[in-house]
């Protein structure tokens, strides 16, 4: 019994991750998630409290300021184009769902940059944030790609899935990046 367990656990592990792989950076132990479907892959790697505070600290925010994005599960993003026509992203298309949470969309620049605002963020240091997170809306010719930093409401540890959305053809296109997890405390 304990073998059937273990057997439906793994082929569950692996139809639940089907077209999602996944990936460990042995010397950081970050993770990264990467999809391809029609045209188009999405990846999403790791970034660590301790990363995500020093990188905007550097750039003149504050400690309380740099802690408030280190608390967000933050994820280098890229997308690449590796179809043979135009691509079309919007990030306000984009949903990830965490457990049995309704979808959410990802917070943009813009409300991010009111928040900094609010904050007294300095305009140098708002743009350079502006300038780190992945762009609202692209379009890609084939080859192309892009990243930037995006940010998940999500726990520490939690998982997602990310439901991203893009036009090719005319036509709109969607796919899902299966349990990202965001990073520990500890990476």
């Amino acid at each position: 019994m304990r073998l059937l367990s273990l057997t439906l656990l793994a082929v569950w592990s692996a139809m639940a991750l089907a077209g999602t792989d996944m990936s460990v950076d042995p010397e950081t132990g970050l993770a990264s998630w990467q999809t391809e479907t029609d045209g188009i892959q999405v990846r999403l790697t790791q970034i660590s409290p301790d990363q995500a505070r020093a990188f905007y600290q550097a750039r003149g925010f504050s400690a309380a300021a740099a802690e408030r994005y280190a608390r967000e599960c933050v994820f280098m993003t890229v997308v690449r184009n590796i179809g043979d026509t135009p691509i079309r992203h919007r990030l306000a298309d984009w949903r990830y769902v965490a457990g049995d949470q309704p979808a959410r969309a990802i917070r943009g620049k813009a409300e991010w940059a009111r928040l900094w605002k609010r904050q007294g963020v300095p305009e140098s240091a708002r743009i350079a944030f502006t300038w780190a997170q992945f762009p609202t809306a692209q379009t890609f010719a084939p080859g192309d790609w892009n990243q930037g930093m995006t940010s998940y409401g999500v726990p520490r540890g939690g998982q997602f899935d990310l439901h991203f959305a893009w036009h090719a053809d005319g036509k709109l296109h969607r796919g899902t990046l299966e349990q990202a997890r965001c990073a520990d405390g500890n990476s």
